[in-house]
């Protein structure tokens, strides 16, 4: 099983998202999201045997991140590594250290499994699309950012996270599957 734990976005929010996308989509021939795909990840745990779920599942239902709800907003775009040699195209995520709280808690919580600890610092985006320089041309990147910076700093919404989730995802020749496991209340 491939898991991960995540936020889920609000229905407006994923609507706002999937109208940014339709306005870059025509730009470039690269990996788009799909915006009911979109989320925000606290945690790639990766490959877990599902024998093991249970355990998983008892460990996050252990984990008190003592952040009450987070207020969320998503607001512009980037690049990771950076806007020279792309790789992914994001959405900024913008929250109190509380989002950040809730990462490294549930990071130790899956390290207690012997799930491997992040090694990057933790920073939350939506993922809108990656780029692969090896088969995606110059000008398919030229104009993807060309497209972006036409974009006055996008507003995508803003919320309230209530909970978050434990997430199975599968992948298929259409964009990976998403199918939520168990959800954890932040308060």
């Amino acid at each position: 099983m491939r898991l991960f734990t995540a936020i889920d976005l609000p229905p407006q929010t994923a609507a706002t998202l999937d109208a940014l996308l339709a306005q870059l989509r025509p730009s470039a021939r690269v990996r788009w999201s799909r915006a009911a795909n979109l989320h925000i990840t606290t945690k790639f745990i990766g490959e877990w045997p599902s024998e093991r779920l249970g355990e998983l599942v008892a460990a996050l239902t252990e984990l008190v991140p003592g952040t009450g709800e987070i207020e969320i907003a998503l607001r512009g775009l980037g690049w990771f590594p950076n806007p020279r040699h792309p790789h992914v195209l994001w959405v900024g995520v913008h929250a109190p250290r509380s989002l950040e709280a809730l990462a490294r808690s549930t990071d130790e919580a899956a390290a207690s499994l012997g799930i491997p600890r992040e090694t990057k610092p933790y920073i939350p985006h939506l993922t809108l699309a990656r780029i692969d320089a090896r088969k995606d041309s110059a000008d398919t990147i030229d104009s993807l950012r060309r497209a972006v910076a036409a974009i006055p700093e996008p507003e995508c919404g803003a919320f309230t996270a209530r909970e978050w989730h434990l997430y199975l995802s599968e992948p298929s020749p259409t964009g990976s599957r998403y199918t939520k496991l168990e959800t954890f209340p932040l308060s």
